[in-house]
């Protein structure tokens, strides 16, 4: 076989791979979209756009679901133009224009607030994600939308998981769908079911004009790399491990953990008729036990 044939079937197959993966993510963001009803015909969707590769990846996957949805709903892509130094300005506007997308820039120095208010070498994150928050409902209301899409995906929301366990002391993610703080807002995260090592190569393939996320300086939160790290090391290790994690934030047995405002712990009683809720009281593995014998939490 020739170079130049081998360079055909290289090519092919590579064509034939990011062909699997944008059917993939189409199909997982449609997925999770009919799972939780994201999206209703007449809605108006604003999509925040950072410019990271996330949500260039959930605007082109909508905009292709958008195309074969049997419903009709509006996309509006929002830039928040937080003023932070170097901020290339003119990339998004450019990439939405040749899109065609309506789109809108809002121009807010949060940049300014944040770094009065939190002391040098601190992580900004959390002041500058509340800032951001309040500044993005306002907007929605301005431009009509009702509802809000947000492009965490699967990893962000385990990591929230396992921050708010490890270091928060609750059970909590990050949910797919959520009513906003104010009450008025439906924030959805159609990316919710797809994993971030898919939508960094989907970021390689369609080659988005990402700009960077640590243009004000900010240390990276340290806590969130830790679970990264962690999560990271799993799947290595242990492959199928993370998916299990995932798969079990939407199968939940509230009379096996020990919340008493989810359970009514106080008021059950042995009436001696077999319910599903009971449980086989002395065994000590609920699951088998893999082949390669005790998993370490810690990597080793």
């Amino acid at each position: 076989m020739s170079e130049a044939d081998l360079i055909e079937r290289s090519g092919d197959k590579l064509a034939h791979e990011n062909n699997k993966l944008h059917k993939r993510l189409c199909r997982q963001v449609g997925q999770a979209i009919g799972d939780f009803n994201m999206i209703e015909d007449g809605d108006k969707v604003m999509v925040c756009l950072s410019g990271g590769k996330d949500s260039y990846a959930l605007l082109d996957i909508l905009l292709t679901l958008r195309e074969r949805a049997p419903i009709h709903f509006e996309i509006i892509a929002v830039n928040l133009d937080q003023k932070q130094p170097n901020f290339p300005a003119d990339i998004l506007p450019a990439y939405l224009t040749k899109l065609g997308v309506p789109f809108h820039i809002e121009n807010q120095d949060t940049y300014s607030i944040v770094k009065r208010l939190i002391p040098e070498g601190k992580t900004t994150c959390s002041l500058c994600s509340r800032l951001r928050r309040g500044i993005l409902y306002r907007v929605a209301d301005e431009l009509g939308c009702n509802k809000i899409a947000l492009g965490h995906h699967r990893d962000d929301i385990l990591e929230t998981f396992f921050l708010n366990m490890f270091f928060g002391g609750k059970l909590k993610g990050m949910p797919a769908k959520l009513v906003s703080d104010d009450g008025k807002h439906m924030v959805i995260r159609p990316m919710a079911y797809v994993k971030e090592a898919d939508s960094e190569r989907y970021a390689e393939v369609k080659q988005f004009p990402i700009i960077p996320c640590d243009l004000c300086g900010s240390q990276e939160n340290l806590q969130r790399k830790q679970i990264k790290n962690l999560m990271r090391e799993w799947e290595k290790k242990y492959p199928g491990r993370v998916e299990s994690i995932f798969s079990s934030l939407s199968t939940v047995v509230p009379s096996h953990l020990m919340d008493q405002d989810l359970f009514g712990f106080k008021d059950i009683k042995a009436d001696g008729v077999a319910s599903p809720l009971g449980d086989i009281a002395f065994d000590e593995e609920p699951c088998s036990t893999p082949v390669m014998g005790t998993i370490p939490l810690q990597p080793m």
